[in-house]
């Protein structure tokens, strides 16, 4: 006899609840009234960090918000509290609860912002080891071509990651979104693993473009940039078992201004093959385990030609969208 949709459902629901409690049951009484006080603490200065009006304010929002965290996280098995109501920040966990990683954005105005982030390991005691990240990328002139270490980090406000191996070593893909600028947004994926030492290392040799008709080199991270508030997917697709990313387009032929990139309909992506993504730069030509993969829109036919009404409408969806909506970390 089948299930019905309503008791598959509640069977879901009914794990999800357990989990979450066997989670949390590591903590004690005291311990998680400690928690829920400064949980609603932190809630508070990251409303004020997100939505403050002026820099200065936004800036001491920041600077209790991370002292608090701080505190927080140092209270016995605090790796185990989800901090479920702190809102605008990122708040991710490893597939296999090794650590997590909570990272934040801070506008200082709207050309410059900055990330923060720590990553928080999973110890047998409770005790806190935590590890934070220093953003660098106002500094770093090629991202894409560098191992970096935590006080190097390519900063990134992280909305998925993904575990693979390769000969027996985990690594855990991070997927990112960065504000950028005032015209421009950006999108990265950062390959995450940890060395003898069980410090995070950020990057390696992990994008390839080997099999390209035109091979490029490979790069240590990936990113995408793109006109600001353009909706661009770059995420691990599970039921496809690969990354994919929106191939774009310049609305004003000026592919080289960044700002006028919008996605065309088209997707490239990645597939993880011995210990690398490699790229693949048309997914819906790439023959998928049966044939499964969805038909794409293009902006572009077959010969190169442009759909200029498609494209009109793309843009003028775009100009639509409000510009303080807030931002979708997770698309």
């Amino acid at each position: 006899m089948k299930k019905g949709p309503f008791k598959i459902v509640f069977f879901i629901l009914l794990f999800v609840l357990f989990s979450g409690t066997a989670f949390s049951q590591k903590i004690s009484a005291a311990d998680l009234k400690k928690l829920r006080v400064k949980e609603d603490s932190l809630q508070e200065w990251a409303m004020y960090l997100n939505t403050d009006s002026t820099t200065e304010d936004r800036m001491y929002s920041d600077s209790i918000f991370t002292r608090t965290l701080v505190r927080a996280l140092q209270i016995k098995n605090s790796y185990y509290y989800r901090f479920d109501s702190v809102l605008g920040i990122s708040n991710l966990y490893a597939p296999d609860t090794s650590f997590r990683i909570i990272t934040w954005s801070i506008a200082f105005d709207e050309y410059y912002s900055r990330q923060k982030g720590a990553i928080q390991m999973r110890t047998t005691d409770g005790s806190m080891k935590l590890f934070p990240l220093r953003d660098v990328s106002e500094f770093s002139e090629k991202p894409e071509d560098s191992v970096r270490s935590r006080m190097n980090w390519i900063g990134a406000v992280y909305y998925n990651i993904v575990k693979t191996q390769y000969k027996g070593k985990n690594y855990y893909t991070l997927f990112g979104f960065d504000r950028n600028s005032a015209m421009s947004s950006k999108k990265w994926i950062e390959v995450l693993s940890f060395d003898e030492k069980n410090e995070p290392v950020f990057g390696g040799p992990f994008f390839s473009y080997a099999k390209d008709s035109i091979p490029k080199p490979t790069k240590y991270r990936f990113d995408i940039e793109y006109k600001k508030n353009a909706r661009v997917l770059v995420n691990y697709i599970e039921d496809l078992q690969m990354i994919l990313v929106d191939h774009l387009i310049s609305e004003d032929n000026t592919p080289e201004n960044k700002w006028t990139l919008v996605p065309d309909g088209d997707q490239e992506g990645f597939k993880w093959e011995n210990g690398k993504w490699v790229h693949i730069d048309k997914v819906f030509t790439f023959k998928l385990q049966d044939g499964q993969a969805p038909v794409g829109d293009p902006l572009i036919d077959s010969k190169g030609n442009k759909n200029e009404q498609k494209l009109q409408e793309k843009t003028d969806k775009n100009k639509t969208k409000d510009d303080k909506s807030p931002i979708n970390y997770d698309n």
